[in-house]
């Protein structure tokens, strides 16, 4: 490859500086200088051997520069998802198609030509670059036109109602925490989500600066948030979109959602405790998703009875701790010599804290 290079760039060479040489030699004799037409054709020959150096030394460094040019292209064209390759696609089609239209009307000036393949290059990068960032109003563009008609058609502000009077179809505005905890994708499974689901672009943004963190952990967790988001997508039947609304003059992530949830009259679904808090604040509807896991845990009364199995020591002298599937805390009393038994017990009390639920209870 390098030395085909090699020899096709030698080859342009010598052609050009046969040209280059005969455009020296005409220039001469213009000029009316004295010369012997021996002295005219060594010109030319020696531009011609200049030119096929030139070329050939340039043949090998091109090539390299080329292939890894070619290599990086094409890693990253096969990381990129299937939905961003097509929408790259038709943003630089339409973009080549209105360069096409501005060079017809070029055409007739000076440098028009020239002026055109500028012009061409610019709107197929801007259309490509469009097309990849408004991928999902391509292939929504029905429910896109549907919602922006719909927008319009009321105050800014102002919420949706049902002829009864209560809130209907309010989308339900995804924060970055809850997209990585993952249990928002099992809720929408079960059916107990309407209305549809937005995730704004600086969420997405900020999810992607996190799957690129140099910090391992955060990489994980972004790269999960990722994939919660494409399993919504592909195996939900509920209606995702994406919003491309932004607030260049607020930089807090919180302070977009809480924004952009007043502006579109929807809820905000998070499990991040400060953000519920300024939401709330705001007069902004929130659907916490670790309320809503406290709210269905089972309800356990004193003086039930429980089986548990003691897995570790207490804080407290004789303790044993025990878990419930879901993950709440059982204190046994007098438990310390129960450790990795299974036992029969008997519930004293419950306590519900911030941080969740505790039960206590004693052996049979």
């Amino acid at each position: 490859m390098v030395r085909l290079a090699q020899i096709v760039l030698a080859l342009l060479g010598i052609w050009l500086g046969f040209l280059g040489g005969n455009a020296v030699n005409v220039l001469i004799l213009q000029m009316g200088w004295f010369t012997s037409e021996v002295m005219l054709i060594a010109a030319v020959v020696v531009a011609c051997i200049i030119g096929a150096l030139i070329g050939f030394l340039l043949g090998k460094p091109l090539v390299k520069g080329m292939m890894m040019v070619t290599n990086r292209l094409e890693s990253r064209l096969q990381r990129m998802p299937i939905q961003d390759l097509l929408g790259g696609a038709i943003g630089l089609i339409i973009g080549l198609i209105i360069a096409t239209f501005i060079g017809y009307a070029l055409a007739k000036i000076p440098f028009g030509g020239y002026i055109s393949i500028v012009v061409s290059i610019i709107l197929g990068y801007v259309g490509m670059v469009i097309g990849v960032r408004k991928r999902e109003e391509l292939f929504n563009l029905p429910q896109v036109l549907k919602r922006e008609r719909n927008r319009m058609s009321r105050p800014k502000g102002t919420c949706l109602e049902s002829e009864d009077g209560t809130l209907c179809n309010r989308p339900k505005i995804l924060d970055t925490s809850v997209i990585i905890d993952g249990r928002i994708a099992d809720i929408c499974q079960t059916g107990f989500v309407e209305g549809p689901l937005v995730i704004p672009n600086f969420v997405l943004e900020e999810l992607r600066h996190i799957a690129d963190s140099s910090d391992s952990l955060k990489r994980v967790r972004g790269r999960r948030g990722l994939d919660i988001l494409n399993k919504i997508r592909r195996e939900l039947t509920i209606e995702v979109q994406i919003s491309n609304e932004d607030f260049p003059d607020i930089n807090e992530v919180d302070d977009k959602l809480v924004k952009l949830a007043q502006d579109m009259c929807g809820c905000v679904v998070t499990n991040d405790f400060n953000l519920n808090k300024v939401a709330e604040l705001r007069g902004v509807t929130v659907l916490n998703i670790n309320e809503l896991a406290n709210a269905i845990k089972p309800v356990v009364l004193p003086g039930e009875e429980m089986i548990v199995t003691v897995v570790k020591e207490g804080k407290e002298m004789n303790q044993g701790v025990a878990y419930l599937d879901d993950g709440t805390m059982i204190v046994v009393e007098n438990g310390r010599n129960y450790i990795n038994e299974t036992i029969n017990t008997v519930v004293t009390s419950v306590i519900q804290t911030n941080a969740g639920r505790m039960i206590f209870v004693r052996p049979e």
